[in-house]
């Protein structure tokens, strides 16, 4: 519907469209090592267009089968593609839903894009440093992988971005829309403490939903009750 969406690069971004039958859409972005195509992504997608609710989940570049190096992929890479996805739907009024780095993503953006008028972070990165330190201090840059994926080898050049962007926390106060955060109880890759600490710097329209028991990828009954209440908070504030 769209035509080909392109990043700054001239890459070719991946998305997939579900209609709605409204002038509201919602884009939808995927975490580090992910791609458009995640259960709950898709799941997420299905559950608003049933609602009436247009949404486009798209892969940043370099993921999945968005043109581009996975080497390549960095937060401020992703945050520009988001703009040029946004670029694409001036007849929409537009949500961003990110998921774990695509979180991170959404609030940079948010912070600088008038355009985005409602936001949900789901299990939301906010301290990026900490993030890349945590999980892949045992894998050599240029040299190594993330969680031993040969499909993700670990470049300087994101370590690097992780480091100089630190935390997202004070971009929180950046931007005044309604704001979701949904973070899981038994999230072991972004800790739900991320979600509490850039609570503190957000507006009074943010709410955060604790999910008890879920975890990073929304397994199993993790995903229906995301996709009840991700649905019902966006259809109230788009």
């Amino acid at each position: 519907m769209f035509g080909e969406i392109r990043n700054e690069h001239g890459e070719r971004l991946d998305y997939t469209f579900h209609e709605g039958s409204s002038d509201r859409i919602v884009v939808i972005g995927h975490g580090v090592t992910g791609n458009k195509d995640r259960p709950a992504l898709i799941a997420l997608a299905e559950g608003l267009a049933a609602a009436g609710i247009s949404a486009l989940r798209f892969s940043f570049s370099g993921n999945g089968d968005s043109e581009g190096a996975f080497t390549d992929s960095t937060i401020t890479k992703e945050v520009a593609d988001l703009g040029k996805v946004i670029d694409a739907l001036s007849e929409y009024k537009v949500c961003y839903v990110g998921h774990s780095m695509g979180g991170a993503v959404g609030v940079l953006r948010a912070s600088i894009d008038e355009r985005i008028e409602a936001l949900v972070s789901l299990a939301g990165m906010v301290h990026t440093k900490a993030f890349a330190e945590r999980e892949f201090s045992d894998a050599v840059p240029d040299e190594g992988f993330m969680w031993d994926e040969p499909d993700c080898p670990l470049s300087q050049i994101y370590v690097d971005d992780m480091a100089t962007i630190d935390s997202v926390a004070k971009q929180a106060s950046k931007f005044a829309v309604p704001w979701l955060l949904v973070h899981g109880t038994e999230d072991d890759i972004v800790p739900i403490e991320d979600s509490h600490d850039i609570l503190q710097f957000a507006n009074e329209e943010t709410e955060l939903l604790e999910l008890p028991g879920v975890d990073h990828v929304f397994s199993d009954d993790g995903t229906p009750i995301m996709v009840k209440k991700v649905v019902a908070w966006i259809d109230r504030n788009l």
